[in-house]
């Protein structure tokens, strides 16, 4: 496994980390079976696994605390985070960034992760109702109460990852260390032209999520849909994901893959990493067997002749 500074933090990740999202108590509740999956992982090297209150509404955390306990992996060799926005009731106050959920919810997490604190605090998306300086003052408190150790932000505008930087700077407060936006092959644009121009020069580590597309870059869906997939029971990703001109393009990238000796998923995440921006991208596994292949695309160097044949494929 390859380990990666987040961002100019002295923080070490895994080039490849496992996410709760819509799988651990979601999609996927076999406790067995997630512990194996987990412990897979760990033993391929992954350190930062990645969680949210509103996985589950909480289960995602109360999944993964209990498996981390089970498994009886010391605390500090784990690098873990979560996040705080989405409603985790119909309670008025129960959403959102504002210092009263902020607070609460940290507390709440830490509960159902079975830890006293976080490696990483995510502002799951920006909030339109609560003031900048409220946010920032609220995350800086979580990290130096020390129940987070960083804080970050989700799928903010490069603008908004901008504004609460320098608020916290000119502040004396505790500045964004971290941005987990969408990144993949398919959809590439937003981090590339808008954020990253943004966050490399701040010292900002992107840790992204769907690097594979919602698994359409593993090559499961050149031929239809596959009962249980991810694309086939969301239906949101599907409209904008799985097109004819995306097809194209991934089964394009097999001979690619195949010259190489990898396989597409490890194709793609490889060609995330190329970017020295991203500190990780963040993977989902239902089976060992996919995580087992996914951590080896930390190794795979992509040179400039392979970079140009991927670029042509994908503008095609």
């Amino acid at each position: 496994m390859q380990y990666r500074r987040l961002g100019r933090s002295g923080l070490k990740v895994s080039a490849v980390s496992l996410g709760a999202w819509t799988t651990y108590g979601g999609s996927v509740q076999d406790m067995a079976r997630i512990t194996e999956i987990v412990k897979a992982a760990h033993e391929a090297g992954v350190n930062f696994f990645d969680n949210a209150d509103a996985y589950a509404r909480g289960n995602g955390e109360t999944v993964m605390g209990q498996v981390f306990a089970d498994l009886g992996i010391p605390r500090h060799h784990l690098v873990l985070s979560t996040k705080v926005y989405w409603p985790m009731s119909d309670v008025v106050t129960d959403r959102g960034l504002s210092r009263k959920h902020v607070l609460e919810s940290i507390d709440l997490s830490l509960e159902r992760l079975q830890t006293d604190y976080v490696d990483l605090f995510f502002a799951h998306r920006f909030d339109p109702e609560t003031p900048m300086e409220e946010i920032v003052e609220a995350f800086s408190d979580v990290v130096r109460s020390g129940r987070a150790l960083y804080w970050g932000t989700s799928e903010w505008s490069a603008a908004q990852i901008a504004e609460a930087h320098t608020f916290a700077k000119a502040n004396g407060l505790v500045a964004p260390a971290s941005e987990q936006p969408q990144y993949s092959m398919l959809y590439r644009e937003r981090v590339e032209e808008q954020i990253l121009p943004v966050t490399e020069p701040k010292g900002i580590g992107l840790v992204v999520w769907s690097p594979l597309a919602m698994g359409m870059l593993t090559g499961k869906y050149d031929e239809g849909f596959p009962a249980g997939s991810r694309l086939t029971d969301n239906e949101n990703f599907r409209g904008r994901l799985l097109t004819d001109e995306n097809r194209a393009r991934v089964r394009a990238l097999a001979p690619i893959a195949d010259g190489l000796g990898v396989t597409r998923s490890q194709l793609a995440l490889a060609w995330a990493l190329r970017q020295s921006g991203v500190s990780s991208v963040i993977t989902g596994a239902t089976r060992v067997e996919q995580i087992q292949e996914t951590v080896k695309a930390a190794d795979v160097v992509l040179d400039d002749d392979t970079l140009a044949r991927i670029d042509g494929v994908l503008a095609g």
